[in-house]
């Protein structure tokens, strides 16, 4: 099978770690040439019409988190208002890529060091779901991960200092994708999308 070039779009860098993940699942389909943004949702949905009309020339794959919208259906068509080109793969985390990571349960939970019955078993229906994972993260026995991932007690940051590196670790080496798509719609979707994905480079 012919090798896919192919760029990705991302609200961060743990994002693209997710993206990069899943590519893999299709055996070296895909190469990879450049990763847009890491500047967060709203650069995403600024650029997505170029974007849109870039996947003329060459396949995108962009990934944004569904955060507080409606359904992605919605948030797609309220980003992309007019006919998406055929070479863009465009994918909506429900409702935030850490819920894909938390649906592989036993695999998370073993690499923070929890029970992985008290994590929610509908993760698509957590509503913040980074929260959560912070929140299941200072139950871990690993001071390491811990001091990683949840900030500290004296800080006004969101996140711990090394949240991202923490969880892409995780993600390359430790997530079991087909375990998490069985607990994620929203993932399970992405995945077929980029396995049944063909360019078609004659559309303009």
């Amino acid at each position: 099978m012919e090798q896919v070039v192919i760029s990705l779009a991302v609200e961060d860098q743990l994002s693209e770690a997710v993206l990069k993940k899943i590519l893999r699942i299709a055996e070296d389909r895909f190469l990879v040439t450049t990763c847009y943004s890491r500047e967060g949702f709203g650069y995403l949905k600024k650029n997505i019409a170029g974007f849109n009309n870039a996947a003329k020339g060459m396949p995108f794959l962009v990934l944004t988190d569904l955060d507080t919208s409606e359904c992605p259906p919605a948030l797609i068509k309220e980003w992309l208002p007019y006919p998406k080109h055929p070479n863009l793969i465009f994918r909506v985390a429900v409702r935030e890529v850490e819920a894909w990571i938390l649906a592989d349960w036993k695999g998370f939970a073993m690499y923070i060091g929890i029970s992985n019955d008290i994590i929610p078993a509908d993760v698509e229906s957590i509503k913040n779901p980074k929260q959560k994972l912070i929140e299941l993260t200072k139950k871990s026995r690993n001071r390491r991960i811990r001091e990683s991932i949840v900030p500290g007690s004296n800080s006004d940051a969101k996140q711990g200092p090394d949240y991202n590196g923490a969880l892409i670790t995780f993600v390359n080496e430790f997530w079991d994708i087909k375990t998490a798509m069985e607990n994620s719609i929203s993932l399970k979707k992405t995945v077929k999308a980029v396995i049944d994905f063909k360019p078609v480079y004659s559309v303009q």
